[in-house]
């Protein structure tokens, strides 16, 4: 395992569209060697970065430390390479495992039986050297293993989080259709929002934009709120006094005077009640206002504030036969923004693009993004004052 200033090869992994912000973030915090993927992102730093990755990262689902790689074209090779590597520097026969498995293009085209054969092997080679083994815990291993077999080459990585870090540990309860963490987070990212203007959603749901963009203007690490340790905590190697110190910065960075105007509101009054108590676990209800009212009547902050921006996630209307009244509602946003939004910028994340048309607006952005399953976009409205005189810079 590592020494605290090795070099180490990483990967961060995220959702569609989200790579380019993952990498920036990255960038930020230091990171060298920057390489954007298809849903991921490479890296290289040192073992402070890959605390603090863990710890600050706000669109990344898992930080990964591939430390074993090779060919395994059938059954046989994939079990006799797993064989080969000590497993005893990574695990020990008291501690749980579980490992993840992703296959493309390969011979071996079943993940659960790659996964299984892999446990196989590890599990055999503590028996014969210590008479003990591991055992497997699916749900809160203490080391989570990842292996990914991509045109019969495998990649072996270790899970520095040990659980997704979309999981914050801040969210109580949600509405049916909740944004996760990262993709919330990754939303006021793609916004340019500069975390001092007003940013208001009208349509806030359980809160998660509001949340992720208060921690964003507050200067406040996601990591903060993992609940337990992280995965890396029970390494071999782990490095307790870094970690304190990582932790130590990340607390004294926080700001806790309120940066920015953060507003939300919702039509039903239940929904609202369930973003209170998502924001208030998240120790952020000194930033965010919270309203129980209807989208026709949200209105800018009177106070003589510099126009910001809206951000939301409406309903998609997934429902059979919802398409009128999809789009009678995505109508009346335009009419909102319109009127009373003159100067900000809006950004709507939609999964119903038939229903956005009834806008209204011309879009001067659209982002393809992903909520879960569903194809959606991020799609920006300039609402200019008076009469548009020249082409706004982007």
């Amino acid at each position: 395992m590592a020494s605290r200033s090795a070099e180490l090869y990483l990967t961060a992994t995220t959702q569609f569209g989200l790579e380019e912000v993952l990498a920036e973030e990255l960038r930020q915090l230091g990171a060298n060697n920057v390489q954007v993927g298809n849903r991921a992102v490479e890296f290289t730093g040192n073992k402070q970065l890959l605390y603090e990755a863990v710890l600050w990262c706000r669109t990344a689902m898992r930080i990964l430390m591939p430390f074993a790689d090779f060919p395994a074209p059938d059954e046989q090779s994939l079990y006799r390479e797993v064989s080969r590597i000590n497993w005893a520097d990574y695990l020990t026969p008291d501690q749980t495992f579980a490992i993840t498995a992703v296959t493309n293009r390969s011979n071996l085209e079943h993940s659960l039986y790659i996964a299984q054969l892999t446990k196989d092997a590890i599990v055999d080679q503590f028996r014969t050297r210590t008479g003990r083994r591991p055992s497997v815990d699916p749900v809160k291993p203490d080391v989570r293993l990842h292996l990914h077999l991509l045109d019969n080459e495998a990649l072996l990585s270790l899970d520095a989080a040990g659980e997704s870090l979309h999981r914050r540990g801040y969210r109580q309860l949600t509405n049916e259709a909740p944004l996760n963490e990262v993709l919330a987070a990754g939303l006021v990212l793609l916004s340019g929002w500069d975390g001092k203007k007003p940013l208001i959603d009208p349509m806030c749901g359980s809160g998660t934009i509001l949340c992720e963009a208060a921690m964003i203007a507050q200067r406040i690490a996601p990591g903060l709120f993992h609940q337990g340790d992280f995965a890396f905590q029970r390494w071999p190697d782990f490095d307790r006094a870094l970690w304190e110190t990582v932790l130590m910065d990340a607390r004294q960075a926080r700001i806790e005077e309120p940066q920015a105007y953060l507003a939300g509101s919702d039509l039903s009054r239940d929904t609202i009640e369930l973003a209170r108590q998502n924001v208030a676990a998240a120790g952020l209800e000194d930033y965010i206002r919270l309203a129980v009212r209807d989208v026709r009547e949200a209105t800018p902050p009177k106070t003589e504030e510099q126009p910001g921006i809206i951000l939301s996630n409406p309903p998609y209307g997934e429902r059979i036969g919802a398409e009128a009244e999809m789009a009678a509602l995505y109508k009346a946003i335009g009419d909102t923004l319109k009127t009373n939004f003159q100067g900000y910028d809006a950004y709507l994340f939609t999964g119903n693009l038939e229903a956005a048309k009834s806008i209204g607006l011309r879009t001067s952005r659209r982002v393809p993004l992903y909520n879960g399953p569903i194809d959606c976009r991020l799609l920006k409205y300039e609402l200019y004052r008076g009469s548009r005189k020249a082409p706004k810079e982007e």
